[in-house]
This record gives C-alpha cells, sequence and structure tokens, in this order.
C-alpha cells in the first residue's frame, strides 16, 4: 500500500472543458534564458582555451629545463607521448581549489595531510624515465591527487597506484574520474608491498622518498623493466635513481638529479 506524504493534497479535476493551457514565458525572459546559456558556455570555452595555453607555455618551459640538465638525463627533449600527455591533462583538476591559481606554475604543491603533488618538471621526466608506452602496465607508491598517474594514463599505460592515506585515495579516485582517466586503478594501502595480483610490471614509480630499494617492488618488475624512485635519507637531499632490472634478476642504478620528495609514510620493512 502506497504512503501519501501527510502535506500532499488532491488537486480537484478540472473539465474538459476548460482543462489549463501552459502559458508561455514572456519573449523576454526566454531571450535572458538564452543569453545566460550562451553566456555560460562561452566563459567555459574561454577558460578551457586558457588553461590549454597555460599547460603549453608549461611545456615549453619544461623542455627547457630538460636541456639544460640533458647530461644528467639522458636525453634533451621530452618524448612526444610525454609532451602531448602533460599538454592534455588538467593538473588544475588535481589540486586543491585554493591553489587553482598555481596549478600551472612548475612547482610541487600542497594537497593537504603532508603530502604534495610533485613539480610537472619532476612528472615529466621520471613519466619518461620509465621507458612505458601503450599497453604497458606501471605500478605507482603514492598516489597523492592523481596527477602522475594520469599522466601515464594519457599515455596509454594501465596504472595501478596504492596510496597510505586513505582520504587521499578517495579524492585521488573522484579527481581522476572527473579529469576522464577512470580506468585507473587506486586503493588504499601500504604501497611498500606493490600489488601482487597485478604483476608483473613493465615499471614501477614511487613519488615518496625512501632510504633503500623495496624488495618487494622489485621482485615485481619485469626483466627489462624499469623502477623508478627518489632514493637517499629522507631528512636530507635524495637522488632520483633509475633502477633497470636485467635477465637475472639483478638491478643496475643509475643516479641522475639531487630532489627533494616527501618520505614514503608507514612501515617501511619488507
Amino acid at each position: 500500500m502506497r504512503r501519501v506524504h501527510p502535506q500532499a493534497r488532491l488537486q480537484p479535476a478540472i473539465p474538459l472543458g476548460r482543462r489549463r493551457e501552459r502559458i508561455a514565458p514572456p519573449a523576454r525572459w526566454r531571450l535572458i534564458g538564452a543569453a545566460l546559456i550562451l553566456a555560460t558556455t562561452i566563459n567555459a570555452c574561454a577558460s578551457g582555451e586558457e588553461t590549454a595555453m597555460e599547460r603549453e607555455r608549461l611545456v615549453d618551459k619544461i623542455e627547457s629545463e630538460v636541456r639544460l640538465t640533458a647530461l644528467e638525463l639522458g636525453f634533451d627533449e621530452l618524448s612526444p607521448a610525454v609532451a602531448t600527455a602533460l599538454r592534455s591533462v588538467p593538473r588544475h583538476a588535481f589540486v586543491a581549489p585554493a591553489q587553482r591559481s598555481l596549478a600551472y606554475v612548475d612547482a610541487p604543491l600542497p594537497i593537504g595531510r603532508g603530502q604534495t603533488i610533485s613539480q610537472p618538471f619532476i612528472v615529466a621526466i621520471m613519466s619518461q624515465l620509465l621507458a612505458v608506452g601503450p599497453g604497458d602496465r606501471v605500478f605507482e607508491l603514492g598516489t597523492g591527487s592523481g596527477y602522475q598517474a594520469a599522466v601515464l594514463a594519457a599515455m596509454g599505460v594501465a596504472v595501478y597506484s596504492v596510496e597510505i592515506v586513505p582520504e587521499l585515495a578517495e579524492r585521488a579516485i573522484a579527481n581522476l574520474r572527473a579529469a576522464g582517466y577512470p580506468e585507473v586503478q587506486v586503493r588504499a594501502g601500504d604501497g611498500w608491498l606493490g600489488w601482487p595480483e597485478a604483476a608483473p610490471f613493465d615499471g614501477i614509480i614511487l613519488t615518496a622518498a625512501a632510504p633503500r630499494i623495496p624488495e618487494r617492488l622489485s621482485a615485481q618488475l619485469k626483466p627489462g623493466g624499469r623502477l623508478v624512485m627518489p632514493i637517499g635519507d629522507v631528512a636530507d637531499i635524495q637522488q632520483l635513481a633509475v633502477f633497470e632490472k636485467d635477465a637475472t634478476g639483478q638491478l643496475e642504478r643509475r643516479d641522475l638529479l639531487p630532489v627533494r620528495f616527501v618520505p614514503v609514510t608507514g612501515p617501511l620493512g619488507d
């Protein structure tokens, strides 16, 4: 039996000969409504064009930084895949509303809970150092706000990311969906343990500093794959390093640049 809200009232029946007719709104109101819709559309388009221009300028700046650090990095320009991803991913969708005006500044920004969204230059070179492409699988320790994962996803990479702070993991999922990257797999947990059921990975990336190579993660890396991470004393300057796994399972280390990352949180036991 359907319950009726006590405030509901039955409306009197209208005789057939006296049916009420809809009265069209005055023409001026229709014109005002159309004008508001048009203005909103124009503003959205202008905003989209403006952020696209900001991303273009950001990529130009990163390209300049890459040329200046070419000897350390081993390359003097961004790959087309990385450059295209940076131009397409809306970084402003991954920063706090109060930081939106700084979204396309080449600098890290706070995202809460003592964590940061990485500097775009660092995101770019770490993405390129992984040497991955469409169809490859990458594990990420430290989802943060989801920006690094989005850049990799825009390159056609299947991303599996773990964030130790549940609140940030939930926010990253929402950010990625809103930005158009719902395929990125994110879960809250201890990233030091990896994602065994999705292994082996073509690449592994750590977006927080650790004092040593995580053995459980290196075990989930394919032969020929790369692990990119900031390594060193978490209270000091670290080295951005690339570890490449050979056919025997050994890791060859190459240090590139001095960097400063927030530390991996949670237990570091293997």
